[in-house]
């Protein structure tokens, strides 16, 4: 028998691919390969708390509301507690924000060079009925001196100054994604060597496909353009695709094609997606993919932040659907000024 059966390679591990690909960060000393490290450890910890939830009882919710006046679930702050954790104990980091926290994180790492916003558990309504969940997050270089804690301006800057983003999708696999500004690589969890492994490298998004996602039932509170469009999916014989996840309905797009969307309605005239901790860092993916992502007239990453806590619409996936979006919202906004 041929000997090389006998044992084949099982892949590249993330902290080898991470090594391997230092020379590729900006300031590259190290700290970023760590942190990055560290969010992957804060995954598997939290990976193991998601597929035994329903049975020590830490499904569900936990009582209390979070600063965006949403109910929160145990594993929400559970999920937070773990990140937060494990970014304080690596000391790369000198200030977290959370979608689960109104202020600024001090960690303690006044010599830290970086800031990450985190949304520790997207979807997490989603985890008593079994559907795919996620975590997402931004990196920062701050701009503030170091030797004291972070400020506020080191924490809201735009999408552009962001060093590294990634998301980890909970679901029939578990998988982390990411991008230092040099391509989007995917690794896949193998649960029994308790590490990732690249699975998915050099993820291009298709210019165009054939999927829209987009919450219909809120269609009533519509603006015209966004109606229009939806109609304009429809007729062009779109399958309309929608987890109510982000971070799942993102993904598939990501790799098939398509287009996710949550825009400005009459009930929510600023959107409902979090900027900093949600919208950026999928913003900064899809485009290293060769994607697109707007709030339905402007780049996302080029938004200006006034708070923690800012929202805004999203158009993001495919190129050519991301600018067919634009084009319906934009007449909208030409014949909403012509009337005035």
């Amino acid at each position: 028998m041929d000997h090389n059966k006998l044992a084949l390679p099982v892949g590249t591990t993330l902290d080898r691919f991470i090594m391997r690909k230092q020379e590729d960060f900006p300031y590259a000393t190290g700290e970023l390969s760590q942190l990055l490290r560290d969010i992957a450890l804060a995954a598997k910890i939290v990976n193991r708390e998601i597929n035994r939830s329903g049975l020590i009882d830490i499904a569900g919710a936990y009582g209390n509301q979070n600063v965006q006046g949403e109910d929160q679930q145990k594993l929400d702050v559970i999920a937070n507690i773990r990140f937060i954790r494990a970014l304080r104990n690596g000391g790369e980091v000198c200030t977290i924000i959370s979608e689960e926290d109104e202020d600024m994180i001090q960690t303690g790492n006044n010599q830290g060079k970086y800031v990450v916003a985190i949304d520790p558990l997207d979807g997490s309504s989603n985890i008593d009925v079994n559907v795919s969940i996620g975590t997402i997050f931004s990196i920062y270089r701050r701009v503030s001196a170091t030797g004291s804690e972070g400020t506020e301006q080191d924490c809201l800057q735009t999408g552009t100054h962001q060093v590294a983003a990634g998301y980890v999708i909970y679901g029939s696999s578990t998988m982390l994604v990411y991008t230092t500004g040099n391509g989007v690589n995917g690794f896949t969890y193998e649960n029994s060597l308790g590490e990732f492994f690249l699975s998915h490298p050099n993820i291009s998004t298709p210019k165009t496909g054939a999927i829209y996602s987009i919450n219909e039932g809120s269609s009533e509170f519509f603006s015209e353009g966004t109606a229009a469009f939806v109609a304009h999916c429809k007729q062009q014989g779109y399958s309309a695709r929608y987890i109510g996840s982000l971070v799942a309905d993102f993904h598939r797009n990501l790799l098939k094609g398509g287009i996710y969307m949550y825009p400005a309605t009459k009930k929510a005239p600023n959107g409902k997606l979090r900027l900093m901790y949600e919208c950026n860092a999928l913003a900064f993916i899809v485009e290293q993919a060769g994607g697109k992502s707007s709030n339905g007239r402007s780049r996302t990453m080029e938004i200006e932040p006034k708070g923690l806590h800012d929202r805004s619409p999203l158009f993001i996936g495919s190129t050519e659907l991301v600018e067919k979006a634009e084009e319906f919202l934009t007449a909208e906004y030409s014949d909403a000024v012509a009337s005035l």
